[in-house]
């Protein structure tokens, strides 16, 4: 006779959604709580923050029917690679984001933005009429995750969500004047959401006239959901809009790192390393923050956005190099490499030199180079020639050959003499230390490993060695080199866990000796930090030398430990796995001490002033009501002239880092800041101060401000029959250009020319 089942193993009556099944997995419910908590979190967050809760659900509703569904559907037919349900998700969000881009700019160009709709109706279309299609999405060859697994990704988001929400949503409000005293760079990011949101091909909205040869897909993205949903755009950017990105690069990067890496373990050590390890931080002061790199960044919307497609190009390029072809993966990948080309073409030049490494390797193991490199390889040329030369013109945009420009302002932050542009070596040694500490688990795959490495870690490792190539090799007005090695970091943790593995697996270490390995090294940074820590920047008169003491206290103590264990006989391979382990551990204190400082304040007192906004007594009454005003009451193609150029406070000297109102407005201007222009950075050399320059064409911003500080009607005629200009926006400025100005708030006066 066949036994019973327990009782208390059957689901009870109606229960169709049971915690737990019979073998004792997880069932439905279960499986899904993961999610539903950083759901719920997140949810939570954005609402305490001023999300409405229209904002949110609506936000919720575009992106599930919009952007994660039609692409998830694409993903299943064109992808057959297994993945979880989770990959297959976050695949599909990039893959949305994608196609949303490409069909948002063609139906802007066409005078209809609300036709970015088309693109998930003919998916679902095509769905629906095609019997085989519907056969290929409904059996797409997936696995089932633990549940541990699960939620250590779900963990890993609500952290990264509560991080963002710290250092970034609490210094960047909704509401005015507050909002002003944000990063100095969102109300630019703004004010390009404003002109993707109404013109195609888009402009810089700052200065009329001048070409947009920056990377603009996400503002694009952005724009489409706007006309979607109707959310404001400044939610969108300060609020809702990486919240998807950001949880769906968490689920890529783990997607990678656990094929090189080999395991669920190592892919969540990579993750850690990609968001929790930063250099060590063995200084007290302001400058704590100068060494730090975020991947991802609410004030680099591109960064972060691009960082989010480039990852499932790093997964196809390694699938295709391991023969794991198929016309489906070939399409995918010439997608998303559109996509970065847009999104932060800074990306493709690492891929290009991580396949110049495999393809180096190849020629010199087996004389030949594999077709899927060459395919992969003609791909991503294609793109990087049509980003320079097409895209961005092949304007340089600031960026310029020089040699550790980077380090000389680390040194010069460090010692309290900004822009002294003196000891570039030192702050070259500086950098050298603390990245041998953050990566110095790549040590593990110097010696042969026991398993075949395969093509991936090589890969990696080239894309990694040349972000940190382009950091000491150029310079950049606005220190922006750092994107290349913000771009490289996922993968160089990759490489620095899969070399962790292999040392701890040749040794033998066990999990309780590499845990302490782990926990003495966070507790020598913590130590040395306290007993031989410097202040910085260093005091006038203090010997520049200081500034190394801390890591020849390094040094000492990782000699002390690895003495210590050779006494206790310990053999070599060990003490060096436990040394690696140890080493690699000193930058996690100094993550979170990094990632505590807000959006705007690291970097030492000088970047702190140079990227944070204005005081909200700087800031003249009325800037959200004008603006606002005139975004109802004028046409998107009408063009506006101020006299307002220099951020509030910032007036003498001028920082022409003034966008608010092109930002707010959501309309082109005769010249309001110019900092950003391509023009304004092809003239940049190093020394110079970019947002300090003077405007390059006189004779336009002298005809521009002559209709504010001598204002008449034939000043303001010349603006309109030479300009084009429709609306004067008057800033604390008195005059009457003729007749009643058509609108009034606080310190603005916006007058209708002609």
């Amino acid at each position: 006779m066949a036994k019973t089942a327990p009782a208390t193993l059957l689901p009870r009556a109606g229960d169709t959604a049971p915690l737990r099944e019979r073998d004792g997995r997880p069932g439905r419910l279960g499986r899904w709580l993961p999610a539903a908590t950083a759901t719920v979190f997140t949810a939570g967050v954005a609402v305490f923050y001023g999300v409405s809760a229209r904002d949110l659900l609506v936000f919720a509703a575009y992106l599930i029917a919009c952007v994660a569904l039609p692409g998830t559907l694409l993903v299943r037919a064109l992808y057959r690679g297994r993945r979880t349900l989770a990959e297959e998700i976050a695949l599909g969000v990039a893959l949305g984001y994608v196609a949303e881009v490409v069909v948002y700019a063609a139906a802007r160009a066409a005078g209809a933005p609300l036709l970015v709709l088309a693109w998930p109706a003919a998916t679902y279309a095509a769905v629906a009429v095609s019997a085989r299609l519907r056969r290929r999405v409904s059996h797409a060859p997936r696995t089932r995750a633990p549940l541990w697994w699960s939620w250590a990704l779900s963990l890993a988001v609500v952290v990264l969500v509560a991080w963002s929400a710290v250092t970034f949503y609490r210094q960047a409000a909704l509401t005015w004047p507050l909002m002003a005293a944000a990063n100095v760079d969102l109300p630019y990011h703004l004010a390009l959401i404003g002109e993707l949101k109404h013109h195609m091909p888009p402009t810089v909205p700052m200065v009329a006239g001048e070409p947009l040869l920056y990377h603009w897909f996400v503002y694009a993205h952005f724009a489409a959901a706007s006309w979607v949903t109707g959310i404001e755009p400044v939610v969108l950017l300060f609020r809702l809009g990486m919240l998807p990105v950001l949880a769906a690069l968490v689920v890529l990067l783990t997607m990678i790192a656990r094929r090189v890496t080999g395991s669920r373990a190592g892919a969540l050590a990579a993750l850690a390393g990609t968001f929790f390890v930063a250099a060590p931080s063995l200084y007290l002061g302001a400058s704590t923050g100068v060494f730090t790199w975020r991947v991802l960044s609410w004030t680099s919307p591109s960064q972060t956005f691009g960082a989010l497609l480039f990852a499932p190009v790093v997964l196809l390029v390694a699938d295709l190099l391991e023969r794991r072809g198929g016309v489906g993966r070939w399409v995918l990948l010439g997608a998303f490499l559109v996509g970065v080309m847009g999104a932060k073409a800074t990306q493709l030049p690492l891929l290009a030199a991580g396949l110049t490494a495999v393809g180096a390797m190849e020629a010199v193991r087996r004389r030949r180079l594999p077709a899927a490199l060459l395919g992969a390889a003609a791909m991503t040329g294609a793109c990087l020639l049509y980003a320079q030369f097409v895209l961005f013109g092949g304007a340089r945009n600031g960026m310029v050959v020089d040699p550790l420009s980077l380090m000389r302002f680390t040194w010069g932050e460090l010692t309290g003499r900004p822009g002294s542009g003196t000891a570039p070596l030192g702050g070259a040694l500086l950098y050298a230390l603390c990245w041998t500490v953050v990566w110095f688990g790549a040590a593990g795959l110097m010696r042969r490993s026991r398993a075949p490495m395969g093509q991936g870690p090589l890969l990696l490792t080239g894309m990694g060695v040349s972000g940190l190539g382009a950091v000491v090799v150029f310079g950049h007005c606005q220190m922006s080199q750092i994107y290349f090695l913000a771009g490289a970091i996922p993968y160089l943790a990759i490489v620095a866990v899969r070399g962790l593995s292999e040392v701890r697996a040749r040794a033998g270490l066990t999990k309780t000796a590499v845990a302490v390995a782990v926990g003495t090294g966070v507790l020598v940074e913590v130590l040395l930090r306290v007993v031989f820590g410097v202040v910085v920047p260093l005091e006038p008169g203090r010997p520049e030398v200081l500034l190394f003491r801390p890591y020849a206290a390094l040094a000492v103590a990782v000699a002390s430990a690895a003495l210590v264990l050779l006494v206790r006989g310990w053999g070599r391979a060990r003490v060096w796995a436990f040394v690696v382990f140890m080493v690699s551990a000193v930058g996690l204190p100094g993550a979170w001490i990094a990632r505590a400082v807000p959006y705007g304040g690291g970097g030492g007192a000088g970047a702190a002033a140079h990227r944070a906004g204005a005081s909200a007594e700087a800031v003249p009454a009325g800037t959200v009501a004008a603006a606002r005003w005139l975004r109802a009451h004028s046409d998107p193609g009408d063009l506006i002239a101020t006299n307002a150029h220099c951020r509030w406070g910032y007036r003498n000297p001028c920082d022409s880092r003034h966008l608010w109102l092109a930002a707010l407005a959501e309309r082109r201007v005769l010249v309001e800041g110019w900092t950003y222009t391509s023009s304004n950075m092809a003239r940049w050399r190093p020394g110079l101060q970019v947002q300090s320059m003077p405007f390059w064409d006189p004779e336009r911003l002298r005809d521009n401000d002559a209709a504010f500080l001598t204002p008449s009607p034939a000043a303001s005629r010349r603006l309109r029959d030479r300009y084009g200009v429709r609306w004067l926006v008057f800033e604390g400025l008195g005059g009457n250009p003729g007749g009643a100005p058509a609108y009034r708030a606080g310190d603005y006066m916006i007058y209708r020319v002609g």
